[in-house]
């Protein structure tokens, strides 16, 4: 005699694999977003850790000299290129008092296009920069 098994399948239906993956959809619309724009912000701050430290051996080289470097390789510093950044070399109209130097985004910037970072004697030029003010540093 053959018993009347009643197999109950496992798994999950169309339905419910279909609801999850609109949830998913839904979810990754909101966080792709912010988590490149979290990556722009983390590229953004190689920009202002190169040209801080660039600030400082301006600073120590005046100090010294009188006069403020016309190259970075003039300064006691040795720092690599930035990776997603091309440097200017230090501009000024009277190198006893003043320089700029401007950093420039190379590259896709996730949305934000091609932006600058300018800084000078007195550290970070905010309106002499074209970065956007969500990837600026908040002073």
């Amino acid at each position: 005699m053959k018993a009347n098994v009643n197999k109950k399948q496992a798994g999950f239906s169309l339905v419910e694999l279909t609801i999850v993956v609109v949830i998913l959809g839904v979810l990754a619309t909101f966080a792709v977003p912010r988590f490149m724009s979290s990556v722009e912000r983390t590229k953004a701050s190689e920009s202002f850790s190169y040209l801080a430290q660039v600030e400082s051996a301006q600073a120590r080289y005046n100090a010294e000299k009188g006069i403020y470097a016309t190259s970075v390789s003039d300064l006691d510093i040795s720092i690599p290129a930035p990776e997603f950044f091309t440097p200017s070399s230090p501009t000024s109209s009277d190198w006893e008092t003043k320089w700029e130097m401007k950093l420039t985004r190379n590259g896709a910037s996730s949305g934000y296009g091609r932006y600058t970072v300018v800084f000078d004697q007195d550290g970070f030029n905010r309106s002499a920069s074209s970065i956007p003010d969500a990837l600026a540093p908040n002073n």
